[in-house]
Protein backbone atom coordinates (compact mmCIF):
# COMPACT_ATOMS: atom_id res chain seq x y z
CA UNK A 1 0.00 0.00 0.00
CA UNK A 2 1.13 3.65 -0.80
CA UNK A 3 2.34 5.00 2.50
CA UNK A 4 0.99 8.54 1.17
CA UNK A 5 -2.66 6.50 0.81
CA UNK A 6 -1.91 4.78 4.03
CA UNK A 7 -1.68 8.10 5.81
CA UNK A 8 -4.40 9.89 4.24
CA UNK A 9 -7.60 10.75 6.90
CA UNK A 10 -10.09 12.43 5.02
CA UNK A 11 -11.91 15.62 6.88
CA UNK A 12 -14.78 14.51 4.37
CA UNK A 13 -16.07 12.06 2.53
CA UNK A 14 -17.84 11.98 -0.89
CA UNK A 15 -19.76 8.51 -1.39
CA UNK A 16 -20.00 8.11 -4.93
CA UNK A 17 -20.82 6.01 -7.84
CA UNK A 18 -24.00 4.90 -10.27
CA UNK A 19 -27.52 5.33 -9.40
CA UNK A 20 -28.85 2.78 -7.91
CA UNK A 21 -25.18 1.47 -5.66
CA UNK A 22 -26.04 2.51 -2.18
CA UNK A 23 -24.59 5.73 -2.18
CA UNK A 24 -27.83 7.17 0.13
CA UNK A 25 -27.59 4.06 2.48
CA UNK A 26 -24.04 4.07 3.10
CA UNK A 27 -23.68 7.33 3.43
CA UNK A 28 -25.95 7.30 5.94
CA UNK A 29 -24.31 4.23 8.08
CA UNK A 30 -21.05 6.06 7.87
CA UNK A 31 -21.91 9.51 9.11
CA UNK A 32 -23.68 7.17 11.71
CA UNK A 33 -20.63 5.02 12.69
CA UNK A 34 -18.07 8.02 12.46
CA UNK A 35 -20.51 10.31 14.06
CA UNK A 36 -20.11 12.80 10.86
CA UNK A 37 -22.41 15.18 9.41
CA UNK A 38 -24.39 13.37 6.46
CA UNK A 39 -25.47 16.10 3.00
CA UNK A 40 -27.45 14.16 0.53
CA UNK A 41 -26.03 15.28 -2.49
CA UNK A 42 -29.58 14.65 -4.66
CA UNK A 43 -31.27 17.36 -2.71
CA UNK A 44 -28.94 20.11 -3.52
CA UNK A 45 -30.36 19.02 -7.40
CA UNK A 46 -32.50 21.91 -9.08
CA UNK A 47 -36.04 21.55 -9.72
CA UNK A 48 -35.78 21.86 -13.21
CA UNK A 49 -32.91 18.99 -12.94
CA UNK A 50 -35.23 16.73 -10.79
CA UNK A 51 -38.09 16.92 -13.78
CA UNK A 52 -35.41 16.01 -16.09
CA UNK A 53 -34.29 12.87 -13.84
CA UNK A 54 -37.82 11.91 -13.54
CA UNK A 55 -38.94 12.26 -17.12
CA UNK A 56 -35.94 9.97 -17.89
CA UNK A 57 -33.83 13.04 -19.54
CA UNK A 58 -30.20 12.92 -18.77
CA UNK A 59 -28.34 15.71 -17.04
CA UNK A 60 -26.11 17.71 -19.07
CA UNK A 61 -22.83 19.03 -17.46
CA UNK A 62 -24.80 22.81 -17.37
CA UNK A 63 -26.98 20.78 -15.83
CA UNK A 64 -24.87 19.58 -12.83
CA UNK A 65 -22.59 23.06 -12.88
CA UNK A 66 -24.83 24.70 -10.26
CA UNK A 67 -25.17 21.78 -7.95
CA UNK A 68 -22.10 20.99 -8.20
CA UNK A 69 -21.15 24.60 -7.08
CA UNK A 70 -23.59 24.03 -4.03
CA UNK A 71 -21.89 20.69 -3.04
CA UNK A 72 -18.59 22.35 -3.21
CA UNK A 73 -20.06 25.39 -1.33
CA UNK A 74 -21.36 23.00 1.18
CA UNK A 75 -17.85 21.55 1.61
CA UNK A 76 -15.85 24.73 1.97
CA UNK A 77 -18.33 25.98 4.36
CA UNK A 78 -16.58 25.34 7.94
CA UNK A 79 -17.97 22.20 9.84
CA UNK A 80 -20.12 21.53 12.21
CA UNK A 81 -18.43 18.67 13.71
CA UNK A 82 -15.99 16.06 12.92
CA UNK A 83 -16.40 15.27 9.62
CA UNK A 84 -18.74 15.53 6.88
CA UNK A 85 -20.05 12.73 4.62
CA UNK A 86 -21.89 13.66 1.15
CA UNK A 87 -23.27 11.14 -1.10
CA UNK A 88 -22.48 12.30 -4.77
CA UNK A 89 -22.71 10.29 -7.54
CA UNK A 90 -19.22 12.35 -9.20
CA UNK A 91 -19.28 10.11 -12.16
CA UNK A 92 -16.72 12.42 -14.36
CA UNK A 93 -13.40 13.40 -12.60
CA UNK A 94 -13.77 17.11 -13.32
CA UNK A 95 -16.63 16.88 -10.71
CA UNK A 96 -14.83 15.22 -8.49
CA UNK A 97 -11.91 17.65 -9.37
CA UNK A 98 -14.55 20.65 -8.58
CA UNK A 99 -15.01 19.15 -5.33
CA UNK A 100 -11.37 18.36 -4.67
CA UNK A 101 -11.35 22.39 -4.66
CA UNK A 102 -13.74 22.80 -1.74
CA UNK A 103 -11.85 21.11 0.96
CA UNK A 104 -7.94 20.37 1.05
CA UNK A 105 -8.58 16.81 2.56
CA UNK A 106 -11.20 15.13 0.45
CA UNK A 107 -12.04 11.24 -0.15
CA UNK A 108 -14.20 9.38 -2.05
CA UNK A 109 -15.96 6.37 -1.62
CA UNK A 110 -16.38 4.29 -4.90
CA UNK A 111 -19.09 2.05 -4.63
CA UNK A 112 -18.80 -0.41 -7.54
CA UNK A 113 -21.51 -2.23 -9.10
CA UNK A 114 -22.15 -3.53 -12.43
CA UNK A 115 -24.86 -2.41 -14.55
CA UNK A 116 -27.54 -5.58 -14.56
CA UNK A 117 -27.19 -4.92 -10.43
CA UNK A 118 -27.66 -1.25 -11.02
CA UNK A 119 -30.73 -1.53 -13.20
CA UNK A 120 -32.49 -4.07 -11.07
CA UNK A 121 -31.55 -2.06 -7.83
CA UNK A 122 -32.88 1.44 -9.57
CA UNK A 123 -36.18 -0.73 -10.65
CA UNK A 124 -37.22 -1.64 -7.72
CA UNK A 125 -37.10 1.49 -5.55
CA UNK A 126 -40.44 2.93 -5.12
CA UNK A 127 -41.26 6.44 -5.44
CA UNK A 128 -37.83 7.18 -6.04
CA UNK A 129 -37.24 10.09 -8.97
CA UNK A 130 -34.19 8.42 -10.96
CA UNK A 131 -35.90 6.85 -13.87
CA UNK A 132 -34.36 3.28 -14.86
CA UNK A 133 -33.94 4.90 -18.72
CA UNK A 134 -31.10 6.48 -17.10
CA UNK A 135 -29.10 3.44 -15.79
CA UNK A 136 -27.38 3.01 -18.84
CA UNK A 137 -26.10 6.75 -19.45
CA UNK A 138 -24.68 6.81 -15.45
CA UNK A 139 -21.92 3.82 -17.18
CA UNK A 140 -21.63 6.09 -19.97
CA UNK A 141 -21.30 9.05 -18.05
CA UNK A 142 -18.76 7.27 -15.36
CA UNK A 143 -15.19 7.64 -15.88
CA UNK A 144 -13.71 5.75 -12.97
CA UNK A 145 -11.46 7.11 -10.06
CA UNK A 146 -9.69 4.12 -10.02
CA UNK A 147 -5.64 5.27 -9.49
CA UNK A 148 -7.23 8.92 -8.42
CA UNK A 149 -5.29 10.02 -4.84
CA UNK A 150 -7.89 9.35 -1.92
CA UNK A 151 -10.24 6.97 -3.20
CA UNK A 152 -11.67 3.66 -1.29
CA UNK A 153 -12.96 1.29 -3.95
CA UNK A 154 -15.23 -1.15 -2.40
CA UNK A 155 -17.72 -3.88 -3.97
CA UNK A 156 -21.15 -2.36 -3.15
CA UNK A 157 -22.92 -5.75 -3.25
CA UNK A 158 -20.74 -6.39 0.00
CA UNK A 159 -22.79 -6.55 3.16
CA UNK A 160 -23.79 -2.88 4.85
CA UNK A 161 -21.53 -3.74 7.98
CA UNK A 162 -18.72 -4.75 6.17
CA UNK A 163 -18.72 -1.66 3.45
CA UNK A 164 -19.00 0.39 6.98
CA UNK A 165 -16.05 -1.35 8.49
CA UNK A 166 -13.88 -0.90 5.76
CA UNK A 167 -15.27 3.08 5.41
CA UNK A 168 -14.27 3.70 8.97
CA UNK A 169 -11.08 1.92 9.09
CA UNK A 170 -10.09 3.74 6.18
CA UNK A 171 -11.66 8.01 7.00
CA UNK A 172 -10.29 7.32 10.80
CA UNK A 173 -8.43 5.01 11.57
CA UNK A 174 -7.64 4.93 14.64
CA UNK A 175 -11.73 4.97 15.91
CA UNK A 176 -11.69 1.65 13.91
CA UNK A 177 -8.94 0.60 15.44
CA UNK A 178 -11.00 0.82 19.05
CA UNK A 179 -13.85 -0.29 17.41
CA UNK A 180 -15.90 -3.54 18.60
CA UNK A 181 -15.56 -6.58 15.69
CA UNK A 182 -18.26 -6.50 13.09
CA UNK A 183 -21.56 -7.45 14.67
CA UNK A 184 -22.52 -9.64 12.00
CA UNK A 185 -19.22 -12.01 11.35
CA UNK A 186 -17.83 -11.19 14.67
CA UNK A 187 -14.43 -10.61 13.29
CA UNK A 188 -12.92 -7.80 11.94
CA UNK A 189 -13.80 -6.65 7.97
CA UNK A 190 -11.05 -5.85 6.03
CA UNK A 191 -10.61 -2.95 4.32
CA UNK A 192 -11.26 -2.39 0.66
CA UNK A 193 -9.32 -1.81 -2.23
CA UNK A 194 -7.27 1.62 -2.29
CA UNK A 195 -6.95 3.17 -5.15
Amino acid sequence: MDSAISSFEPQAIVVMGVSGCGKSSVGAACADALGWTLHEGDTYHAPESVAKMRAGTPLTDADRAGWLDRLADLLAAPSEGAGRVLTCSALRRRYRDRLRQATPSLGFVFLALDYDAALARVQSRAGHFFSPALVSNQFATLESPVGEPGVLVLDATRPMAALVAAVVAWAAPTQAATSSPNPITGRDTSPGDIA
